[in-house]
């Protein structure tokens, strides 16, 4: 996937652990992240929907829509990721509708990836 250039200058960094949990599905969420370094799973009901490397987003759906996670993200290996809260992910939404574009282009890829997993149609 390639990475989302409008958030290279974010600076808040958090580190996680191969194993860890950064988000669990159903939590609340107010925070999305990108992924600087190591790998990030998206798992969907036990299912893995996608994996997310350098230049990656986790997290956005929550920040769309009610703030419950629709997905865990579990860090596969260790990994720094960095942090974008929701004010912030307003204003580049505001400022730069590019960005949000290409959340969107990230999130209806994930959609079409579980609706094959649950070999759904979605329009």
């Amino acid at each position: 996937m390639t990475g989302i250039n409008y958030l290279k200058f974010e600076k808040t960094y958090i580190d996680y652990h191969a194993g860890e949990i950064i988000c669990e599905q159903g939590d609340e969420g107010d925070l999305m992240y990108t992924v600087v370094s190591g790998e990030v799973l998206i798992d969907f009901d036990g299912e893995v929907i996608d994996i997310v490397g350098e230049g990656g987003i986790i997290g956005e759906m929550a920040l769309v829509g009610n703030n419950i996670r629709s997905a865990s993200a579990i860090a596969s290996t260790d990994c720094t990721l960095k942090v974008i809260d929701t004010q912030r992910f307003l204003w580049l939404v505001h400022e730069t509708p590019t960005f949000a574009t290409q959340v969107m282009g990230v999130m209806a890829e994930r959609i079409r990836r579980l609706n094959l997993m649950v070999d759904t149609d979605i329009c």
